[in-house]
């Protein structure tokens, strides 16, 4: 079965990176779209970067130029590097696999989830 578990969180003060990674297994981790997401309690969950399986990328506005999402498909595994953090980033951060490969987006569907890792960012 589709397993997700993601590690790399911690606390951090603004202005301070972290890199998240979520290691892959159950299924063939180059076929499918991948994704980052965040939430606070509250709020709306909400999707922070997806990588297709061509390698493409999409980000959130709120993080463009600050985060990067990327992964190894040798090692089944999925990476957020988060630099430049700010409060606002402190969240519960979960990574995701879609249903699609290609043409992914942060809209897409996303049904396996991992259980999260906490991200908080002082300042």
């Amino acid at each position: 079965q589709v397993q997700l578990v993601e590690s790399g969180g911690g606390s951090v003060q603004a202005g301070g990176s972290l890199r998240l990674s979520c290691a892959a297994s159950g299924y063939r981790y180059s076929d499918y779209c991948m994704g980052w997401f965040r939430r606070v309690p509250g709020k709306e969950r909400e999707g922070v970067a997806v990588i297709a399986s061509d390698g493409s990328t999409i980000y959130a506005d709120s993080v463009k130029g600050r985060f990067t999402i990327s992964q190894d498909n040798a090692k089944n595994t999925l990476y957020l590097q988060m630099n430049s953090l700010k409060p606002e980033d402190t969240a519960m951060y979960y990574c995701a696999r879609s249903t699609v490969g290609a043409y992914c987006n942060i809209g897409a569907s996303f049904p396996y989830w991992g259980q999260g890792t906490q991200v908080t960012v002082s300042s």
